[in-house]
């Protein structure tokens, strides 16, 4: 599915891993010219029973492992390729009130805000972009919740991973005037 493209994994919940990580991109690519940030955790608890470890949970992987991943990302594209573009996926969570989810959109919003100031400090060699989806269901697809919010989306209907690849192929591809934006690939979701 990676069109023969090198896979390399790491516990994104350990920083001397994803810095492990990078290390043998380096060695066995030569250097990097993009990062897309997509990994994520997701959970629904009540916000009076979230407890410090299923924060922990959540930011580790959404918020932390994010941001050193484009740490280790913009270090490498400095050293070897000079300019790259770092595409990070955010969430309309980071936008709308999910009273289940405190935890969750909180670690978005941070995500967010991090795109915005890592634009401004990598710049002029780095762009830093966000891409936020709205519904895009997988198995959860017929939950009633789920259903609820496709049926408050203007355009009537969840979204794609395709959809989704669209807007980070063109943050990848966008002129270096095009940093520290944030695309909302919701259906209108945000509108209301």
């Amino acid at each position: 599915m990676c069109g023969g493209a090198p896979l390399f994994q790491a516990n994104l919940e350990s920083v001397a891993e994803i810095k492990a990580m990078f290390a043998r991109i380096e060695a066995e690519c030569g250097g990097l010219d993009g990062l897309v940030n997509n990994a994520a955790r997701f959970t629904r608890i009540d916000p009076l029973k979230v407890t410090e470890e299923d924060w922990d949970f959540i930011h580790s992987v959404n918020l932390k492992a994010c941001f050193f991943c484009a740490q280790q990302a913009a270090l490498l594209i400095k050293r070897c390729a000079g300019r790259g573009r770092i595409v990070n996926i955010s969430s309309m969570g980071a936008f709308l009130a999910w009273p289940e989810h405190v935890h969750y959109c909180a670690s978005k919003a941070g995500v967010v805000g991090m795109t915005r100031a890592l634009a401004k400090a990598l710049a002029p060699d780095i762009t830093v972009n966000s891409v936020a989806p709205g519904v895009i269901p997988f198995e959860e697809k017929d939950e009633p919740r789920i259903r609820r919010m496709v049926e408050s989306t203007p355009v009537g209907r969840a979204g794609t991973g395709r959809e989704i690849a669209e807007a980070v192929a063109y943050f990848l591809g966008a002129s270096e005037f095009v940093t520290g934006q944030v695309l909302q690939v919701d259906g209108g979701l945000g509108l209301r």
